[in-house]
């Protein structure tokens, strides 16, 4: 690990009291949990439905407004609406509801082990590669899957091959099929391809993906352009730039909070004997906050505050942008980095990092490493 300079090293004793303090802005958060929060969320579900039937609706509409000289200004509209409507679901809705966020409510429709989203993947294989491995083991290489996706080289430390060349051909691709690559991630293909997995086992893995891709195939490329009869293609390819759209959004957020140029990644030895004060650290040194105001906040799922995410997964995402304050001041008495920057800011240093490791590098001297042992 190449630690950031701006992170100071803390005693046994300050990493005890960084943890506690950290600990007691969770727990005044759980305390106050309540009927904003559920009024809240049941609003986010209002917001996909309706901009899902609006955008669907133009969409249908496009071709017969044609004659009006309205069929692209009313298939953008359409275009934009259904990808808004995507967008909340997958970043607002799905992901912070299948993090167990809103289990204190009781809801069926709202609960953390049963919620199925609105893309290729599977919420379970994503409780499992997401909630569980990255939350758990965040930017720890050889356990963090989620460090480059198996595809792309993004820090130094990654052990570089000839493939890596490509990589910004393959990032642009991967962005553009981001929720195909997600649905495809815990089935390991690499170890497939090696012969290390054997065609029974990946048969029996693909299963349950295979059943969603096809659901979702048939949704958005079957049965919505069917339903539009001789309005056929211009549904099609409306739901096509609809989801292009989402998974362009979703890869960059969600890059722009694990792969700016402060973000650092750690060697397994760094989760031995680790304490609640070294979790901590861990994930604030591999994580990256985006400012851009309440817009922003929700058009990400508030993983615009990555580092209160990674702190708090199971708090409501409605909440970080108040806990915000209060995270920043104690990692600053702590002498503890907290990376925020704006999304052209983050985003370009996730650009050079896709671009500068696709050559050769020598992985950086390893100084001051994370402790991994109080005391």
């Amino acid at each position: 690990m190449n630690q950031n300079p701006r992170n100071r090293s803390l005693t046994a004793p300050e990493l005890e009291g960084f943890a506690a303090e950290l600990d007691a802005v969770r727990a005044r958060a759980i305390a106050t949990l309540g009927q904003r929060d559920a009024d809240y969320i049941r609003g986010i579900v209002k917001a996909v439905r309706y901009t899902e039937i609006g955008g669907r609706v133009l969409l249908f509409a496009s071709l017969p407004l044609a004659f009006a000289g309205l069929f692209w200004a009313t298939w953008i509209a359409g275009v934009l609406m259904l990808a808004l409507s995507k967008i909340l679901e997958n970043m607002e809705l799905g992901h912070n509801v299948i993090h167990g966020q809103y289990d204190w409510m009781n809801d069926p429709h709202l609960n953390g082990k049963t919620y199925e989203w609105d893309i290729a993947g599977t919420s379970a294989s994503w409780r499992k590669t997401h909630n569980f491995q990255h939350h758990t083991y965040t930017n720890v290489r050889g356990m963090d899957d989620d460090i480059g996706y198996g595809l792309l080289r993004i820090f130094p430390e990654q052990r570089w091959r000839p493939f890596f060349l490509l990589q910004p051909f393959i990032a642009v691709v991967f962005a553009l099929l981001f929720e195909w690559g997600v649905a495809i991630q815990d089935l390991k293909l690499g170890r497939w391809w090696a012969g290390k997995t054997s065609n029974a086992q990946m048969r029996k893995a693909f299963k349950p993906v295979g059943k969603k891709m096809l659901r979702q195939v048939l949704k958005d490329y079957v049965v919505f352009p069917l339903l539009a009869g001789p309005f056929f293609l211009a549904v099609l390819a409306g739901n096509v730039v609809a989801n292009l759209l989402r998974n362009l959004w979703t890869f960059t957020i969600i890059f722009c909070g694990h792969f700016t140029a402060d973000a650092e990644t750690f060697p397994k030895e760094s989760i031995r004997n680790e304490s609640r004060g070294h979790w901590y650290q861990r994930q604030l040194r591999g994580s990256s906050n985006l400012a851009g105001g309440r817009l922003l906040n929700v058009m990400s799922g508030n993983l615009s505050h990555q580092i209160e995410h990674h702190f708090y997964p199971d708090i409501p995402a409605n909440r970080y942008a108040e806990m915000a304050p209060e995270v920043k001041a104690i990692c600053a008495r702590y002498g503890q980095h907290y990376n925020t920057g704006s999304l052209p800011k983050q985003f370009g240093q996730v650009i050079w990092r896709i671009l500068r490791h696709a050559w050769p590098s020598r992985p950086p001297r390893v100084s001051a490493a994370l402790q991994t042992q109080a005391g």
